[in-house]
């Protein structure tokens, strides 16, 4: 099958067009999405990013390589293992990746019940992240999530930081001090923040520590960005 012409290659000088031409082939998006948060090794974009076949995400990570947006790294150690990971240029495609979801919010045929990877909810705070209300101290949360899609899935931990300046989430193995911890499925997180059902209304999210600090990280990340309801759980 012959390759796609370039937009450019029919004189056109348009920089939105070129970035279609490097992002626009289906998955593509998809793929960078899944690096967002970090690096990962291809079994686990494959895991994560489902429906894509090997040979398409092997295309895709190569054009992506060539483009200048990915790159491979080796792991230090035993296993010789390769990950793959934004460029510093890559990592510019967060700002591309919000405002297409936020955009698309709009849309009557958004699959609203469909589920999402942690990452990808993450992704969706992120994009909606504000200051947060209350004590002028940094405040911080241990956001675990575990993907709803997979019955064999294993909890990624997230750490949120809520200040007066900003709300921040970041993958992050091995939080330090936390003022809470929450431990959710994607799918009841993504209700929670994306669908603003009270969490007293999600019995299987667990929370510990801080109620009220839960809950300024909830006002701070919703869709909505209005506050759902009080905790009525004891710190």
């Amino acid at each position: 099958m012959a390759a796609r012409r370039s937009y450019g290659s029919y004189n056109d000088g348009c920089a939105a067009a070129h970035a279609l031409d490097l992002i626009g082939e289906r998955w593509t998006m998809i793929v960078v999405r899944e690096l967002l948060l970090g690096p990962k090794r291809f079994s686990d974009i494959q895991r994560d990013v489902m429906g894509i076949g090997p040979a398409v995400l092997t295309q895709r990570l190569h054009d992506l390589e060539t483009a200048a947006i990915v790159q491979r790294r080796r792991l230090a150690g035993p296993g010789r293992i390769d990950v793959y990971e934004l460029t510093e240029w890559g990592y510019g495609l967060e700002a591309v990746n919000t405002a297409l979801s936020l955009w698309a919010v709009g849309s009557p045929a958004l699959p609203r019940e469909a589920d999402l990877s942690p990452d990808t909810v993450v992704l969706a705070m992120r994009a909606h992240a504000r200051a947060a209300s209350g004590s002028p101290d940094e405040r911080r949360v241990a956001l675990i999530l575990t993907d709803s899609r997979r019955n064999d899935a294993q909890p990624v931990t997230y750490l949120a930081r809520m200040s007066k300046q900003r709300t921040t989430i970041d993958r992050s193995p091995e939080p330090e001090r936390v003022d809470a911890e929450v431990s959710a499925t994607s799918r009841d997180w993504k209700a929670c923040v994306i669908g603003s059902v009270p969490l007293e209304q999600l019995p299987d999210i667990d929370v510990s520590g801080s109620a009220d600090v839960v809950q300024q990280l909830i006002n701070a990340t919703a869709l909505s960005g209005t506050p759902s309801s009080s905790l009525n759980t004891e710190a």
